[in-house]
């Protein structure tokens, strides 16, 4: 799955489009900034809530492609900004982090069965 088929599968707005398609090897559910920087890894996918400059630095650190902020929650200009300088994508979903998750993971687990 690329980032393309992401925002199709989570009924997501692009808030930041200059980025490179790459394949998405999985996700990573967090709101705990330290935590994705232990545990994520990279070509994942981010969900999450946390909508600051702040998280562009830890997906950027990390190598994640893609944040993708649930609730719609607004998006600052700062980390649009700041996703754009990284060409990292940012998609706000009116989804929860469980609907985002469930629907990749789903999603993934099938493209590796088929």
């Amino acid at each position: 799955m690329r980032i393309r088929e992401l925002i199709q599968l989570v009924s997501a707005e692009v808030a930041q489009g200059v980025y490179e398609d790459v394949e998405i090897a999985g996700g990573y559910t967090s709101d705990l900034l330290s935590d994705v920087m232990g545990h994520a890894k990279a070509k994942e996918v981010l969900i999450t809530i946390q909508a600051h400059r702040n998280t562009v630095a830890v997906a950027g650190l990390v190598g994640m492609p893609a944040i993708v902020i649930c609730n719609a929650r607004p998006i600052p200009e700062e980390m649009i900004s700041a996703a754009r300088e990284e060409n990292i994508a940012i998609l706000r979903t009116e989804l929860s982090q469980y609907e985002v998750s469930g629907l990749l993971w789903s999603a993934l687990s099938a493209e590796k069965s088929a």
